[in-house]
C-alpha cells in the first residue's frame, strides 16, 4: 500500500488493533512500513504472504475490510494497493 497521511501514529495504532482482532486468523506472514525521506507524509506498508490466494483471503476478512475503511478515513487522498511476487531475496 502507498499513502499519505499526517497521521501516522494513528495508522500504526489501527494496525496493531487489526493484528491482534485477526490474531490466529491473518494470513500475514511478514509487514513492514517505510516512511519516504523526501516526502516525509508519504508512507509504503508491505505486508507478505505465502501465496496469493492468502492474500486474498486476508482481503475478504472482516476485520481487513473495518481496517481498511478506517484507514482511509485516516489518509490524505487514496491509498494505492498493488500484487507483487517476490522475485528476488537476499540476505
Amino acid at each position: 500500500m502507498e499513502f499519505d497521511t499526517k497521521k501516522p501514529q494513528e495508522i500504526m495504532t489501527l494496525l496493531d488493533e487489526w493484528r491482534v482482532h485477526t490474531m490466529g486468523k491473518s494470513p500475514v506472514s511478514h509487514d513492514m512500513m517505510g516512511r519516504c525521506h523526501d516526502r516525509p507524509s508519504h508512507y509504503v506498508a508491505v505486508m507478505e504472504f505465502s501465496s496469493y490466494e492468502e492474500a486474498q483471503r486476508n482481503n475478504r476478512m472482516e476485520e481487513t475490510e473495518r481496517f481498511a475503511k478506517r484507514m482511509a478515513e485516516l489518509c490524505d487522498g487514496p491509498i494505492v494497493f498493488g500484487d507483487y511476487d517476490v522475485i528476488r531475496e537476499d540476505g
